[in-house]
């Protein structure tokens, strides 16, 4: 690869690793099994590179996000038996808030684990869209693109894991 080439690798991909990490994490349910992903993901995409027509950095995210997808999706496939018996375990990555009241930050802590449980409890293409448009920030269309399905399908699946996550945070009608 000429060094012109993976500068524009680096530029228009690289930044997108935070992203990528976050999707592998959700779709994986593992931050190891993430980090492997991501990884194998990052030299696929430097591997076809050459194939990608895309001018910027906007659109590098949505196709490398695309792969990451792919490659959790094909990880999983293989790794079934690890997947299906590991256990998702967001409270030992729960950020820590200082300045807040301890009350108040046990509260929000426990907010923050009930909305990551209610998402790791979302069948595999509502997880992927609410992860891809409410935690990163992605149109629909871009979403369309990553996931390989029209966007009256986002949308739909959007609606639908929305209101899957607001019946398993609101079980208690006082939650709500």
């Amino acid at each position: 690869m000429e060094s012109s080439e993976l500068e524009r690798f680096e530029a228009v991909v690289l930044p997108h690793l935070d992203a990528a990490y976050t999707l592998a994490r959700y779709l994986t349910r593992n931050d190891h099994d993430a980090q492997d992903v991501v990884q194998d993901a990052s030299l696929r995409a430097l591997r076809y590179f050459a194939g990608f027509r895309g001018a910027g950095s906007g659109e590098g995210r949505a196709w490398f996000l695309a792969i990451v997808r792919n490659t959790a999706y094909t990880w999983q496939q293989r790794h079934r038996a690890d997947t299906l018996s590991t256990e998702f375990d967001e409270e030992r990555h729960s950020e820590t808030v200082a300045d807040e009241h301890p009350e108040a930050a046990l509260q929000a802590q426990s907010q923050r684990a009930a909305v990551r449980r209610a998402i790791a409890e979302l069948p595999p293409e509502f997880r992927e869209v609410i992860v891809l448009r409410e935690l990163e920030g992605l149109s629909y269309k871009e979403i369309s693109d990553v996931a390989g399905v029209p966007v009256g399908t986002v949308m739909s699946r959007l609606s639908r894991a929305r209101r899957r996550l607001e019946d398993a945070l609101c079980a208690e009608p006082e939650d709500c």
